[in-house]
């Protein structure tokens, strides 16, 4: 069934924390008829909207379609984490790269929590940006792995925002006895996902961007101009711009033989009150070591936003909840008799080596997916660098094209059971500490 529509109401933000607590705007007109553009935008997400910014910014024409609302994906839902680097350690990264395209690839990454930085602070202040990410690890063997890649990263490229931190360390901030230690860094920080696209979109708009809410794209006309179409119009334009991620429906094979949809689920406590510093002492956001990964942070008015129960279907499952509460008391059982007030899910892009997908499915079309996890700053990132790459300047584009990400065995009709496999796997060698 198609991702945009399996688990949730067209046009209908989820009930979330994210929706409760940000003034979203009244839906924009659907696409009607036929329209000409430079560049045509498939989805309103970070991706989608930093591009159209930026070319809007460049003199460019731009429409974006949007099936559903500006940030209505796993760009409003998101943990709100701002991480640096990728899902993979950066010394694996030099190992399977060389030294150079390694360094460009952090480079890009860096400037990615910059960029995110700069325009949060100028078109959605009200996201609040608060430095600090925690990581959490569960055996000695994984720390010592950790703070070998903090010390890489400080001797080979100067950062030095990280704190390793042993067992003792970390629980001082985090009051669980689960963890063997991890590090604190400085450098990555965590926001309000919802209120950053809101604001988002508002900028694009007002850099003259046209922006057409509930425009779901059905079939595109690859050639030379590209033909968009919906359901109830057309957009001719010289380029194409795909940036779906995980709700892209299956409308170009390239794309959907490199990126998997999955599903992820949060949930937000009811306010904590004092009980909020037995569960972290600072307002840093904590990620750990799971294979399903553990993510969570307080909120502004002192909930706990917790996210990471596996779904290896593209349905969400009848209960979110229960297992959901049942991971966040394993690590904090001082929570066991406190309630979710919101419990809500989305879907995001994972490729076969975690790392993102950026390439150029046609002549004059790309396409920016499967950011695993660390899409919060790096998908806004890849929205940049394909506007740049249609200007004229590749550097970029070519940095983050080169990341290695394989298609999925068998394409796009194979992705599932293996991936349910895989997932089974693995979360089974979570559960048994292995």
């Amino acid at each position: 069934m198609n991702p945009l529509y399996r688990n949730d109401q067209p046009g209908h933000f989820p009930d979330s924390w994210y929706t409760a607590t940000t003034d979203i705007p009244p839906q924009r007109p659907p696409l009607r008829g036929t329209a000409r553009a430079d560049v045509c935008i498939v989805g309103a997400g970070y991706t989608g909207l930093t591009a159209a910014l930026r070319l809007a910014q460049a003199g460019r024409k731009v429409i974006v379609l949007e099936a559903h609302r500006a940030g209505f994906g796993a760009s409003g839902r998101n943990g709100g984490q701002v991480g640096s680097g990728y899902n993979w350690h950066q010394i694996d990264l030099a190992k399977k790269l060389g030294d150079g395209p390694a360094r460009a690839v952090w480079d890009a990454a860096e400037q990615a929590k910059t960029d995110l930085h700069d325009l949060l602070t100028t078109h959605a202040p009200n996201a609040r940006w608060i430095p600090g990410v925690a990581f959490g690890i569960y055996k000695d063997s994984e720390r010592r792995k950790l703070h070998a890649e903090a010390a890489f990263l400080s001797r080979n490229y100067g950062y030095d925002k990280i704190t390793p931190l042993d067992r003792s360390g970390l629980r001082d901030i985090v009051r669980t006895d689960a963890y063997a230690g991890g590090w604190l860094d400085e450098g990555a920080a965590h926001i309000h996902p919802l209120r950053y696209a809101v604001g988002l979109a508002c900028a694009a708009e007002a850099a003259g961007v046209t922006i057409h809410e509930g425009s779901e794209v059905h079939h595109i006309a690859e050639g030379t101009p590209v033909k968009i179409q919906t359901g109830r119009g057309c957009v001719t334009a010289d380029h194409v711009i795909l940036a779906g991620n995980g709700y892209l429906p299956g409308i170009n094979r390239k794309v959907a033989a490199r990126v998997m949809p999955i599903n992820s689920f949060i949930g937000a406590t009811e306010p904590l009150g004092d009980l909020a510093e037995e569960v972290l002492t600072r307002d840093v956001a904590v990620a750990d070591a799971k294979f399903v990964v553990n993510y969570f942070r307080l909120s502004e008015d002192r909930r706990l936003l917790f996210g990471g129960r596996e779904s290896y279907s593209l349905g969400y499952p009848a209960d979110i909840s229960g297992a959901l509460h049942a991971r966040m008391v394993s690590l904090f059982p001082q929570l066991a008799q406190v309630k979710l007030d919101y419990v809500w899910g989305g879907t995001l892009g994972i490729t076969m080596t975690r790392l993102p997908a950026l390439q150029r499915v046609g002549p004059n079309m790309l396409s920016g997916a499967g950011f695993s996890g660390h899409g919060v700053a790096l998908s806004g990132f890849a929205g940049r660098v394909m506007a740049e790459a249609i200007i004229g300047q590749t550097e970029r584009f070519d940095v983050l094209s080169s990341l290695p990400v394989p298609n999925f065995p068998g394409g796009a009709r194979f992705r599932p059971p293996l991936l349910t496999l895989a997932m089974t796997w693995y979360a089974l060698r979570d559960r048994l500490g292995v």
